[in-house]
């Protein structure tokens, strides 16, 4: 009798970390300085548009005595130091890869020392210095996206074509042709730039108004599908997110939703996105922004910066961010979940206390709300006045 695999958790998507983070390369097979010196190359180029970190290990010899820096001599578990240029903490304790994922949450890429840690993919530098040690590696080269041949050598590793069946469609440069590999590295990122899913938030009560607001029709239509009408056009996919209950009365012909993180309204919503798809960017829109126009949206996708948080839009009524017209990274998804975790449910408060990119609405009508039967008379006014920006 053949017993059936038995799970008693939940099967939800997992977002697509290595062990330090989604796009990680361990840099394996020449002397540590040789690898400290590329990731230097690497770092300096890519720092510009991306957030880069970079993974080493520092191995005392056995007759050397550990000697821990600072209080943490004295026993502390941590110490945080603010060295006014940068930030140092030091912690007495093993990690995971659960902490470092954490930890290097909202880097871009990750540099990794192979020969002292692995990673997910893997630079394989062809040097003589390290042909022994590589070979005993071979198990760790479950990945590998580049070869680099150091001076002096002129091809790939016997053991290695042996051991990697597709190792010919893998390509080869020069350890010294420093430009082809930032190049190969620029490729890489732009390759995996998070796709972009869009989500009307649709779910609400619309208490204040005394109607359903996504409901309401300001062009022709409900405003909910409107709003998904409009961003199709720049998203992949586009979702109406809504109650459980109101799932049933909402179009078939348009994606829905239902929050999953229930009783926390917008924030809820975003989360459930999320979970829906933890690798996906999301351009989050109210369902209440009558004047919100295809022109605005574009504008904040083309000026969309992957390595924060969230872009957005700046508030023209208080000059803080606004939530609700924003494209959140995958990088938001733990950073939303750490304030859940410390009792806090305001979108805003997330992207006041993080990185993100602001910009301006060349007309900033476009962001006007509506909440109440007051403000509704304001709006249709304006848009019968509306001919063309």
């Amino acid at each position: 009798m053949t017993l059936k695999e038995h799970s008693k958790h939940s099967k939800i998507a997992r977002p697509a970390y290595g062990n330090f983070g989604r796009n990680e390369w361990a840099i394996v097979g020449a002397p540590c300085g040789a690898i400290k010196a590329l990731a230097d190359v690497l770092i300096k180029e890519l720092s510009p548009r991306y957030t880069c970190a970079y993974v080493d290990a520092q191995h005392a010899k056995a007759d050397e005595e550990t000697v821990l820096p600072g209080r943490l001599a004295s026993g502390a578990v941590a110490e945080y130091t603010d060295q006014i240029h940068y930030h140092q903490f030091d912690i007495k304790r093993e990690l995971n890869a659960f902490q470092f994922r954490q930890l290097f949450n909202e880097t871009d890429l990750v540099l990794v020392n192979g020969n002292h840690e692995q990673a997910k993919a893997q630079v394989v530098i062809i040097d003589e210095a390290k042909k022994a040690s590589l070979q005993k590696r071979l198990l760790q080269l479950t990945n590998i996206a580049l070869f680099l041949l150091a001076d002096g050598m002129e091809e790939v590793y016997d053991f290695l074509q042996e051991a990697i069946p597709d190792w010919q469609a893998i390509p080869v440069l020069k350890l010294s042709e420093t430009d082809k590999i930032v190049a190969f590295f620029q490729n890489q990122m732009q390759q995996v730039q998070p796709k972009l899913k869009g989500l009307v938030l649709a779910g609400g009560q619309s208490l204040r108004m005394g109607q359903d607001k996504g409901a309401m029709q300001w062009h022709g239509k409900e405003q909910r599908y409107y709003m998904a009408d409009l961003m199709r056009e720049m998203c992949q996919e586009v979702y109406i997110s809504c109650r459980a209950e109101q799932e049933t009365d909402l179009d078939a012909n348009y994606n829905t939703l239902p929050d999953t993180f229930t009783g926390l309204g917008p924030y809820g919503a975003i989360l459930s996105a999320f979970r829906e798809d933890p690798d996906a960017a999301w351009l989050v829109v109210a369902c209440d922004l009558p004047l919100l126009d295809a022109a605005t949206l574009q504008h904040l996708v083309e000026k969309r910066d992957t390595s924060v948080n969230a872009t957005t839009y700046v508030s023209p009524q208080d000059g803080f961010p606004e939530p609700l017209i924003a494209i959140w990274e995958p990088k938001s998804y733990p950073v939303l979940l750490s304030f859940l975790a410390q009792g806090y449910t305001c979108p805003r408060k997330v992207l006041r206390n993080s990185e993100i990119h602001l910009i301006e609405a060349a007309h900033a009508d476009t962001l006007r709300n509506v909440n109440t039967p007051e403000e509704l008379e304001q709006v249709q006014l304006l848009l019968q006045q509306k001919t063309t920006y």
